[in-house]
Formats: C-alpha cells, sequence, structure tokens
C-alpha cells in the first residue's frame, strides 16, 4: 500500500499533466513514480529536467541504467530494481546477465564495471571518496565530464530510491528478478 497517495493522471495537478503526457509519449505508460511525485509539479519539471539533461550527455543508456541497478540495490528499493531491470532489458538491451552483475556494481565490461564501482562508492561514501577512486575511474578512460556525470546520476537515483522508499510505491513494472548468487 502507497503510503503517499498516488493520484491518478485525472487527479494530478494541473501543471503536472503536460509533463506527464510527455512522459507517456515517451514510454508509452505513466510509471507510478512519474504519477507519484507529480503531486508536485515543482518535483516532477525538476526530475525529468535531470533525466532528460543526463539523456545528452556523455554516457550511454545502458551504463545509466547500470547505474540506477547499483544505486536501487544499494538504497534497498525495489520499485527501481523492477523498473530498471525492466528498462536495462527492454530499453538499453543489456542482458538478463548484466543487469544481475549491475545490482553488485560488476560487469563483464571492465570499464563500465569501473564507473560501477565508483558510483557504489560515491553512494556508501556520501561523496565523500578517496584521491584512489577518482585515479581508478580515470584508469578505466572517465574524463571530467563522464565523472561528474556518474556523481549526478547517483544523486539522481537516489532521489527516486529515496521517495520510493519514503512512498512505498506500488510495482507497476515487473518484480525484479532475486539476485543470483
Amino acid at each position: 500500500m502507497n503510503r503517499i497517495a498516488i493520484p491518478t493522471v485525472e487527479q494530478s495537478p494541473a501543471a503536472s499533466l503536460p509533463l506527464l503526457e510527455a512522459v507517456n509519449k515517451q514510454l508509452g505508460v505513466i510509471p507510478n513514480l512519474m504519477k507519484l511525485v507529480g503531486n508536485s509539479p515543482a518535483a516532477l519539471e525538476g526530475y525529468l529536467s535531470l533525466s532528460g539533461a543526463l539523456g545528452k550527455g556523455v554516457l550511454s543508456a545502458a551504463l545509466r541504467e547500470r547505474i540506477a541497478l547499483t544505486i536501487a540495490e544499494y538504497n534497498g528499493c525495489d520499485y527501481c530494481l523492477a523498473a530498471h531491470s525492466y528498462l536495462g532489458k527492454n530499453l538499453a538491451k543489456l542482458s538478463d546477465e548484466e543487469i544481475n552483475a549491475a545490482r553488485d556494481a560488476r560487469s563483464a565490461d571492465p570499464k563500465a564495471e569501473a564507473a560501477l564501482r565508483f558510483a557504489q562508492r560515491v553512494a556508501a561514501e556520501r561523496g565523500r571518496i578517496g584521491e584512489q577512486d577518482l585515479a581508478a575511474l580515470r584508469a578505466a578512460g572517465y574524463d571530467a565530464a563522464a565523472t561528474v556525470e556518474i556523481v549526478i546520476n547517483v544523486a539522481l537515483n537516489v532521489l527516486t530510491n529515496y521517495i520510493n522508499n519514503v512512498a512505498q510505491t506500488e510495482l507497476d513494472f515487473p518484480a525484479a528478478a532475486p539476485k543470483a548468487a
């Protein structure tokens, strides 16, 4: 049961309606997370603006989905695990093995794994990472722009993890498979 009301589109504030319609146009559906955040048009606009801007950045959609999975697992967000497992598989075309690995900040791609390990450290250390963490990321081939975007993707996913964990948002994506050992 949701602890914060998730309005129907018709019950959403008028200022949220064009934003929710844009989500529907892009995804073909309006996920419960968007309707939940749409309780505050300002929050929805902020989330969508940042997410949209990062979509134009230097990180691939596949890496952004992997980061989302790493952070969702770290924060224990069942909603985001479900959503990003689905989006990772169906939009970013990640294999089930890569989706499972990303939950543990791992990847068969060493460069992607370096980014996931860095993202996990950023979350675990609340941004107070060591020089060795930055050095490892640089050694994997990430420049300043990519480093900034990894950190901002962590923050964006923490935001959605926290609102979903507070609200206990009802899943409208298939539940994430149990993590393989």
